[in-house]
């Protein structure tokens, strides 16, 4: 195989892997009020409650874990720590499938967010294969994966939950193993022997890594502005379901079909424009245009009294993810061939500490403007904070990467 048709079926698998570990997030969505209630919970609002723990675990060690295994990566390369987390998730999916108490649950969902921190591999994998011009185009079809995986992960455990409510981790853990074997096959080492550094614990904290990576003139205000993004499209997972319900008295049926139609958006917008875009307006405009469309469509969003509107702002709010790859093409390629894999780790830390603090957060928003002490009843709220995030981004973008000489 050529080194080009060996490239190609390396940045498929880390694709792949990144699809996969979007469908774990999701999987069991759709059976935990039932797999809690069979492990002994007594209620469903208990069974929320522990659901609630879980999500925060997972987001939680792939905060922890994302710069360590990048770390690992830049150290042993890509390919060790790719196969190796990828067959540690098929076995912790099979003990998640048999888990008959919650404390088992727990950690078995805690290593699992650890494995699947792989994201930060796969993503450096792409940035060492990747000429200049083509990765804002990769980039994007990671978010675009990512999408694809946020939709089928709630179908698919739907699905196999309906003939096993253990069915969705053992569907899991055939994936996770079946990606480990494509891997070992097609996923060939990138990093050379000679690029490659010495591991370093400073360097594997994810905090010391944030704080080395914001000391970089060339990167901080960037990360800031990735943070906010990532902050205010959160809002979306974290309130979707409750915010429709209460607004619109929408079905399960309805609901999913809303979540279903933005991880299509998702898809359409990460796969096929921004190569385009980012080639006609450049990276610096393209996250400028994608931060302005997040913005506007979370606002509105927060003030929509009618359901039709909200299929209409879909594609606005989709559009905001022309600016992460963009954002992560900029960033790249002011990093040294070594540093991808913290670079990415950083980001995917980013990432997971907005997956971390943003469901309590909009969550408790919600509730506070929609329990019946409310003095104001306004279930957009959360909404109307998502859009402040990615509204204070935009300044910061804008004085960053056309101000501030020495930046771009």
């Amino acid at each position: 195989m050529s080194p080009r048709a060996t490239h190609t079926a390396g940045v498929n698998v880390a694709l792949l892997t990144v699809g996969l570990d979007a469908v774990g997030i999701g999987i069991i969505f759709p059976v935990m009020p039932d797999l809690m209630l069979s492990m002994g919970v007594q209620s469903v609002s208990d069974a929320a409650l522990w659901g609630g723990l879980l999500a925060t675990l997972y987001a939680l060690m792939q905060l922890l874990c994302s710069p360590l295994l990048g770390a690992l990566s830049d150290r042993f390369g890509r390919r060790p720590v790719m196969l190796s987390s990828l067959f540690a998730m098929a076995i912790d999916y099979v003990v998640l499938s048999a888990a008959s108490a919650l404390w088992v649950l727990l950690v078995g969902r805690a290593i699992a967010g650890i494995m699947g921190a792989t994201y930060a591999t796969a993503s450096a994998y792409i940035a060492d294969v990747s000429p200049p011009a083509e990765r804002a185009r990769r980039f994007g079809f990671i978010g675009a994966v990512f999408g694809l995986g946020f939709v089928m992960g709630p179908a698919l455990g739907g699905l196999v939950g309906e003939w096993h409510v253990r069915g969705p981790f053992m569907l899991a853990a055939v994936l996770a193993a079946a990606n480990g074997l494509l891997a070992y096959f097609y996923f060939s080492e990138t990093l050379p022997v000679a690029s490659r550094r010495l591991f370093s614990w400073r360097r594997a904290n994810p905090f010391g890594a944030l704080r080395r990576a914001l000391s970089l003139p060339a990167l901080r205000w960037l990360l800031v502005g990735y943070l906010l993004l990532e902050l205010g499209n959160h809002v979306y997972p974290s309130v979707w379901s409750y915010w429709s319900k209460s607004t619109f008295n929408w079905s399960v049926t309805m609901i999913g079909i809303s979540l279903a139609a933005y991880g299509i958006g998702l898809v359409v917008v990460q796969g096929t424009l921004v190569r385009p875009v980012v080639k006609r307006l450049g990276e610096p405009r393209t996250i400028l245009v994608g931060l302005t469309m997040g913005a506007l469509a979370a606002f509105s969003f927060g003030f929509a009294g009618v359901d039709w509107l909200v299929f209409a702002l879909i594609p606005f709010a989709a559009l905001s993810d022309l600016a992460g790859p963009a954002l992560t093409s900029l960033m790249s390629a002011r990093v040294e061939a070594n540093e991808q894999g913290e670079l990415q780790g950083v980001l995917a830390s980013l990432t997971a500490l907005a997956s971390v603090a943003m469901p309590p957060l909009a969550t408790y928003l919600f509730y506070t403007f929609t329990r019946d002490a409310a003095l104001l009843h306004f279930p957009g709220a959360p909404f109307v904070l998502s859009g402040l995030f990615i509204a204070v981004a935009i300044p910061l973008m804008w004085r960053t990467l056309f101000r501030n000489p020495g930046v771009t």
